[in-house]
């Protein structure tokens, strides 16, 4: 099997410091891995973060690249740590002590999609686990590296945007906003994988455009904004959640009649984030 694990989109003219990552949206699903699932082919889909990648396109057009995964997040979930392998799901993985993600069955390689259910029966091989980290998992992240080390000799900083999708009832938990639930979710760890200035922009570029916006709950980020957000060395990173329901039908897994609409609105907020304003910032990093 071949596999291409990312599509990189570049920026027609790089002016901008900023860089967009969808690690969830590949629906590539390598056939010697359907042939092993439970899960019907609709089923499986539940866990992409489906049109996340063609909604922020418009980011090439404003000066910064976007960076999107191939392969299915039931396949490896790139927003996980190399090793936060799942014993139930993988033979000869090592616990390390409690983790919720791997508890709940989202490790590196899952063992469910959404609503818990279980991907496939028995286990794999370590060796098979180890395979699709090689393939899959090390060159998209070897790539969104390089992309932030250009980003720091072009401009002096970079600004990662790792962005996503989220079901509508995962926001029942969500802090309303106005008197409504919000429509993204900005995440940076609670300030530590990203400036306060650049947050605030941020949340600013969304809420010009009529989004309501909310701030690390019930999503701060993961692996992503963790392991690359680094303030003190002018690298930020802040994840983007946006609810399904806005743009799409959640049941069938299609564009609705919206998605026009809501494209263009996310087009005017890229073109907020990739401006020069946001490349004048190293002297906000902390």
């Amino acid at each position: 099997m071949t596999l291409v694990p990312f599509e990189l989109y570049h920026a027609k003219k790089s002016t901008s410091c900023a860089i967009f990552s969808s690690p969830h949206s590949g629906s590539d699903y390598p056939a010697d891995f359907l042939s092993r699932i439970e899960l019907d082919p609709h089923e499986i889909r539940s866990s992409e973060d489906a049109f996340v990648d063609d909604l922020f396109m418009p980011a090439i057009e404003f000066g910064a690249p976007l960076l999107a995964a191939t392969f299915p997040r039931a396949y490896v979930d790139l927003n996980r740590a190399h090793d936060e392998m799942d014993p139930a799901v993988i033979h000869g993985a090592v616990k390390r002590g409690m983790n919720p993600r791997i508890a709940a069955g989202l490790g590196v390689i899952p063992r469910v999609v959404s609503e818990g259910r279980p991907i496939m029966r028995g286990k794999i091989s370590l060796a098979d686990a180890e395979r699709r980290l090689i393939l899959a998992y090390e060159p998209y992240h070897r790539m969104l590296s390089h992309l932030i080390r250009n980003n720091l000799e072009m401009f002096g900083i970079a600004l990662l945007f790792d962005c996503h999708s989220m079901p509508h009832e995962a926001l029942a938990s969500a802090p309303k906003v106005r008197g409504k639930r919000p429509d993204v979710i900005l995440g940076d760890r609670f300030g530590a994988a990203c400036n306060y200035q650049i947050m605030e922009q941020t949340a600013a570029a969304f809420t010009d455009q009529g989004f309501a916006v909310a701030r690390n709950a019930p999503f701060a980020g993961g692996h992503i904004t963790q392991f690359y957000g680094r303030p003190s060395r002018s690298v930020h990173a802040i994840q983007i959640e946006i609810d399904r329901s806005i743009y799409m039908n959640e049941p069938s897994l299609t564009r609705s009649l919206a998605f026009g609409q809501v494209k263009a609105r996310l087009s005017a907020v890229i073109a907020g984030l990739c401006e020069s304003t946001l490349n004048q910032l190293p002297l906000a990093a902390e």
